[in-house]
């Protein structure tokens, strides 16, 4: 409670005496690496132990005591994250219940290193004050320090085990919990019952909500089981506001189980006004409060998902190669030309199991997965981009494949060969590039798919891998289709080659992508990538179609390939060290060219906007993602609707799922999708509901603001 703050205020003066050395707490900064590169990031932790009985508090002490705090004296150069709290203890107090450390805390802090930090010893630094509590509370604080060194190479410290152990406890995403708060009844004075409610085998009486402190209101600490469908808890807590309005949201731990087996997820949930949310006012499978469909209805819509990502602009690379491939068949056998497509088809199922797999393992584990979660991996795209590059370079006949070629050879240019190989790997390829796009009607599915049990996900995906494959399956097993194509000739050698560009442009695009996690160091991409296409070139002119000298071409390859590598992608591009600023600064919204101020999403801009009587659009978008981009944002910029825009006062949020917050992913979550692009348009009228569309045309957009201000 607040009104304990003041007599904690006095204990502190007067107890200034003992604050330089509290008697029951040792504190001291531990390091992760003794030594270290610049750019790089270190975990740094403050741990404190405690005298057995005796205590310090959490980020939010609850009705009484006090957070640590942590003042960083860093040299230039070195940047302090935030302070990341492990999960804390419910103190038992009937009358003053708190959340606590006892015996022993590490707090988590990620220090950044600039990237011109000159080599040598740099004296890291900390004053830490914390209040420690037994029978008697005693504020302490205590000026930390350790030195790291600054130097070519990452030395791990005796403490790494230590950080990792607390960091392996941290609390994790609740993204997969489908959690959600309403209001349970109307405010008595001040205070207001909030039910809490999550997807969980645990059991009720061992749930809890550790909510993080606020200034505008207090969730108190008494928390009430309640009654519940099976498999979900839920919880009743008491909020008590001091300011205006009571809040839109809230955070904090939802805590389930008990002693080793205790599990805490990090929740920000929009509060509802009721436990049935205003549904959307848009012919879309799933939206806010709609229960699932039927598993038929779902998996329909799922294979019709995977047919329309055939005509996906991330696709049609892939699509380009395949139809060079029919074209190739078609004076095939019918058996042979039926294989194939059934390989191909294999391929991509394939490809959505190991998808459906990765995403069960991840909800699993508490974390956040999203439709094309794969492109938020640096590691991922700087090999995408590497091996889309090598196959455009091959599809222009740099370099081919023989009987005997390397396993690097066979991999780069797997998709393009018309064998069972090629069928099987243009089909893993064809699935990669196409979970960036989301297509009308395979929103909603896979979005409720990803909030059902683990069989019905990977029912769905492999629904969505039959959609995707089915145009190439039937071509394939009714081979008289392919009468219709240009015979084959020597013509098919420059289509080849012409297949090469859209592959290459997939590769540009790609590399593109890289500025999201490597800031300006992703150009140092594009200069190993330059390295890549001269060793395939050495490796195709010289050691492929030489006459002479083979080996030696092979070991020229060979060494500019080492040299680009460790110069370009190692050294300059560090591409095994993202850029967690870079990767920061890609969450701020921008004004588009068109004019378009976009303000930053958030529930609280969303709610404070319709508290005016203004509509609001909403436009939850990434960089990865084409269709966004190529679709939906030129609709969005139109003169007109920009006009429109204007004219109805609305007001225009950018929710930017580049990096896939986890905020972002519980509202497309509560709207029934797992990805992007959507376009949700709150009306003028508080009361009416949403409208929501997975694609937008600028005629779509006029109407609905039309609709908007009636």
């Amino acid at each position: 409670m607040r009104r304990i703050i003041p007599i904690l205020a006095a204990a502190w003066l007067c107890l200034g005496g003992l604050a330089a050395h509290a008697a029951h707490t040792q504190v001291r900064l531990v390091l992760a690496a003794d030594a270290a590169r610049p750019g790089d990031t270190v975990l740094a932790g403050i741990q404190l132990q405690m005298d057995p009985g005796w205590h310090t508090y959490w980020r939010n002490p609850g009705d009484a005591g006090m957070a640590t705090t942590i003042h960083w004296q860093l040299p230039p150069g070195v940047t302090a994250g935030p302070t990341q709290w492990p999960v804390p203890e419910k103190h038992p107090d009937e009358d003053l219940p708190t959340y606590i450390y006892s015996n022993e805390v590490v707090l988590l802090v990620p220090l950044k290193l600039a990237a011109d930090l000159p080599p040598g010893p740099l004296a890291l630094k900390a004053a830490v004050s914390w209040l420690e509590c037994s029978v008697a509370c005693i504020p302490g604080d205590a000026t930390v320090q350790a030195t790291l060194n600054i130097g070519p190479d990452t030395k791990p410290s005796k403490d790494l085990t230590l950080l990792q152990t607390w960091q392996s406890g941290l609390p994790k995403s609740g993204d997969a919990l489908s959690a959600r708060a309403w209001w349970e009844s109307p405010a008595k004075g001040n205070t207001r019952p909030l039910l809490l409610e999550w997807t969980s085998s645990a059991p009720p009486a061992e749930a809890d909500f550790f909510p993080y402190a606020s200034d505008d209101f207090e969730v108190q600490a008494p928390t009430t089981p309640m009654p519940a469908a099976a498999g979900k808890i839920r919880l009743r807590k008491e909020v008590k506001k001091s300011a205006a309005q009571w809040p839109a949201q809230v955070s904090g731990l939802l805590i389930q189980g008990a002693g080793p087996a205790r599990l805490a997820y990090e929740v920000n949930l929009p509060i509802q006004s009721s436990a049935a949310p205003a549904t959307a006012n848009t012919p879309s499978l799933a939206s806010p409060g709609f229960l699932a469909p039927p598993l038929w209805k779902m998996l329909l819509y799922a294979f019709i998902g995977g047919l329309i990502l055939n005509v996906m602009p991330c696709v049609l690379p892939v699509i380009a190669l395949k139809i060079l491939g029919f074209v190739g068949q078609a004076k095939d056998e019918p058996r042979r030309v039926r294989k194939l497509g059934i390989i191909h088809s294999l391929g991509v199922l394939s490809s959505f199991l190991i998808l459906a797999l990765i995403i069960i393992s991840l909800k699993a584990a508490g974390g956040s997965v999203g439709w094309g979660f794969q492109f938020n991996n640096p590691y991922f795209l700087v090999l995408m981009t590497a091996l889309v590059t090598l196959i455009a370079l091959n599809l222009f006949g740099v370099f081919e494949v023989t009987p005997g070629g390397r396993t690097l050879d066979a991999a780069t240019t797997l998709s393009s060969k018309h064998g069972a190989t090629g069928a099987f790997f243009n089909g893993l390829l064809a699935t990669v590039l196409a979970t960036s796009c989301s297509a009308p009607i395979l929103a909603g599915a896979v979005g409720v798919a990803f909030a059902q049990t683990p069989a019905i996900i990977l029912l769905t995906m492999l629904t969505v891998g039959a959609g995707l494959a089915a145009p190439y399956l039937v071509l394939s097993w009714h081979p008289a289709w392919l009468r219709f194509l240009p015979k084959p000739g020597a013509w098919m050698e420059k289509f080849k080659v012409a297949m090469g560009f859209p592959m290459l442009a997939a590769g540009v695009w790609l590399c593109s992508l890289l500025t999201i996690h490597y800031g300006e160091r992703a150009w140092w991409m594009a200069v190993f990538l330059v390295f890549l296409a001269v060793a395939a070139w050495i490796y195709g002119e010289f050691a492929q179609r030489g006459r002479q000298h083979r080996w030696l071409a092979r070991v020229v390859s060979l060494a500019v390939l080492v040299l680009g590598y460790t110069y370009a992608a190692d050294s300059k591009l560090r591409w095994l060290q993202p850029d967690t600023e870079a990767a920061a600064s890609t969450e701020r919204p921008s004004e588009s060219p068109r004019g378009i101020a976009w303000q930053p999403w958030s529930p609280q801009a969303v709610a404070a906007a319709r508290s005016e009587d203004r509509p609001v659009l909403v436009d939850f978008t990434a960089k990865w993602c084409p269709t966004c981009n190529t679709i939906v944002k030129p609709a969005l910029e139109s003169a007109a609707v920009l006009q429109k825009l204007k004219a109805v006062n609305a007001v225009p949020l950018l929710a930017n799922y580049t990096r896939q917050p986890p905020a972002i992913t519980a509202e497309l979550k509560r709207f029934g999708r797992a990805g992007v692009p959507l376009v949700v348009i709150y009306p003028r009228n508080p009361a009416a509901p949403p409208m929501v569309f997975d694609l937008v045309t600028s005629s779509t957009v006029l109407e609905a603001l039309d609709r908007a201000v009636q």
